[in-house]
């Protein structure tokens, strides 16, 4: 499927004046990476001057909402923003016939679970709605990285949505992120590599360790989609790729998180196949090339990345230290038969 590229338009950006304050529902999933994006943009909505409730799947009394970033949501509280729990399918019900301008589904990975609040949003008078998607539906390139309007696997649940609330929805845009970091964030990423530097165990990472990837701060994504809220007619009907505009290495990002602990790395590669291992299994990223460009936003939103990625790392392995993970037991055994297929010592 080939989404056509996006024509650039002039570049702006503005702050929300009290006749432009938006009443925002972030519809947001209360599993994997994504629930990140929604506390991050829910939060600079409400330092931006508009209101915001933050509606999370499932119950308020759940274990789910024990962990990050749920378990920080009295920030959100007290910044003025509104909490509430329950089904995507009875989105009316739950937020008790509240009116919204904006629409941020957060959730669904698949039409069945995005069309009730699509529709309900197209019945109740909402004025834009915007959907998190993945910029995993890419199709692999010769040509990295992935821009707006490369092709896209066909039967990828998420391009499902994408083409219904293109077809359903006046104003919409879609948001293809890929790996974040990011203080709250329940999906490990940076953590993986942490896990293994602090311990002074190799790093195995597949391959040549030379493929590329982009790992975005969350807070680069949200202040995207808060540009999208603000310049609504520049957002409507466009594709953005939800990214930083750097990308990095596999090994670039195990010596940039050796580096932020401030402890030596040895990395040791290895061919998955030959080992009898499954590398989704064994390493937190894809093991090709796995880059996209955010030229979209730059173009039509007047974006910029205000993030660096050896200064976040730093601030995140401050935070992991605090928490303790460094002194956490923990089990190696996908790593140990790597390295024991490649004769590497292991410290214990």
């Amino acid at each position: 499927m080939l989404l056509s590229r996006p024509s650039p338009v002039f570049s702006f950006s503005v702050k929300a004046s009290a006749a432009e304050k938006k009443k925002v529902l972030i519809v947001n999933t209360n599993s994997g990476g994504h629930a990140v994006i929604g506390f991050y943009f829910a939060k600079q909505l409400l330092g931006s001057g508009h209101e915001v409730t933050i509606f999370t799947v499932g119950d308020e009394s759940s274990d789910k909402m024990k962990k990050p970033p749920f378990n920080r949501f009295s920030e959100i509280v007290s910044a003025g923003g509104k909490t509430v729990w329950g089904d995507p399918a009875e989105v009316e019900k739950v937020v008790g016939g509240a009116a919204f301008d904006v629409v941020l589904d957060n959730n669904g990975k698949d039409l069945d679970t995005v069309r009730p609040v699509a529709d309900w949003a197209n019945s109740s008078g909402v004025k834009q709605f915007l959907f998190i998607s993945s910029a995993g539906i890419y199709k692999p390139t010769d040509e990295p990285p992935h821009v707006e309007g490369d092709v896209v696997k066909a039967d990828a649940s998420h391009v499902a949505v994408e083409k219904y609330i293109a077809e359903n929805c006046g104003n919409w845009a879609a948001f293809r992120p890929q790996y974040m970091i990011g203080s709250g964030n329940n999906k490990d990423c940076e953590e993986w590599f942490f896990d293994r530097i602090v311990r002074n165990r190799p790093v195995p990472i597949p391959g040549s360790g030379m493929q590329l990837t982009n790992i975005s701060h969350v807070k680069d994504l949200s202040s995207m989609l808060t540009l999208a809220v603000e310049n609504p007619k520049a957002a409507c009907c466009n594709i953005f790729n939800c990214v930083s505009d750097r990308a990095v290495t596999l090994d670039g990002m195990a010596k940039l998180c050796a580096q932020a602990a401030g402890l030596p790395v040895e990395i040791v590669h290895y061919d998955p196949k030959a080992v009898g291992i499954d590398a989704k299994k064994a390493f937190p990223f894809r093991n090709m090339h796995f880059y996209a460009e955010p030229r979209a936003a730059k173009d039509i939103l007047g974006w910029c990345s205000t993030t660096h990625l050896p200064e976040d790392l730093k601030e995140r392995f401050e935070e992991y230290v605090k928490i303790g993970r460094d002194k956490k037991p923990m089990q190696f055994e996908l790593d140990d038969k790597i390295l024991e297929s490649l004769k590497v010592p292991v410290t214990v």
